[in-house]
């Protein structure tokens, strides 16, 4: 079904790699980060730490749910340390702040990220102020997308109307559970590696590669009254 935006009052997005292109290279920094994170615990190289990464990420739908189940990992301490990166690399991301503002209802945030680190992503690109609430994964339990529970949980938090929410995300099989409970969704298309994992076209309504230009087209077409 394609994309309606008359039917939108509440516009949900993923963080990483959604509200910047991938190319901006932040999340780059989190995936070493978070390889050097397994090496350190378990001991091994670098290569194998990878293979274990990509095995939990997979598996768990994040590295850390994979950590937490088979080493019990503190997941702050996790956080702590692979979210210590360098922000400036934001400064070539498209600027979204007037263009999130003329979408008409809320706006939130629906992250596998914790709050601190998302508000740190959030100063950096200039949006702080855009949004009206955000879901993380402290908030989620450490249970992130796409389990279901992240999503009743988000719905109930923020008294949601699924039918007239939008939810945008790169990760495509993230799309699954929203499109399921009857959200409208759009695909960020940035062919990574993992952005197609899963996928099921039939659960998603919109399939785009440029959030900025999206949403001014969308403003230009005179769609948001």
């Amino acid at each position: 079904m394609p994309f309606d935006p008359s039917r939108v009052d509440c516009w949900i997005f993923d963080l990483d790699n959604t509200l910047y292109p991938a190319s901006c290279t932040l999340f780059d920094q989190i995936d070493v980060r978070m390889g050097r994170f397994i090496a350190n615990l378990l001991g091994c190289d670098d290569a194998e730490a990878r293979r274990i990464q990509k095995m939990y990420f997979h598996d768990h739908g994040t590295t850390l749910a994979g950590l937490m189940h088979y080493h019990a990992v503190d997941p702050q301490e996790f956080l702590a340390f692979v979210h210590d990166v360098d922000m400036s690399v934001l400064a070539s991301a498209p600027p979204l702040a007037e263009r999130l503002r003329r979408l008409p209802g809320r706006r939130l945030i629906f992250t596998n990220g914790d709050a601190p680190y998302a508000n740190r992503v959030l100063d950096a690109l200039g949006i702080a102020d855009c949004f009206d609430g955000m879901w993380d994964l402290v908030a989620m339990e450490y249970k992130p997308k796409p389990e279901p529970s992240a999503y009743r949980g988000v719905i109930e938090a923020f008294d949601i109307d699924p039918e007239r929410a939008v939810f945008f995300e790169d990760s495509a099989r993230n799309l699954t559970p929203a499109k399921a409970l009857g959200m409208q969704t759009v695909w960020l298309d940035y062919a990574t590696e993992w952005g197609d994992r899963a996928k099921d076209d039939a659960a998603i309504d919109e399939t785009i590669d440029d959030l900025a230009a999206w949403l001014d087209a969308l403003a230009a077409d005179g769609t948001l009254g």
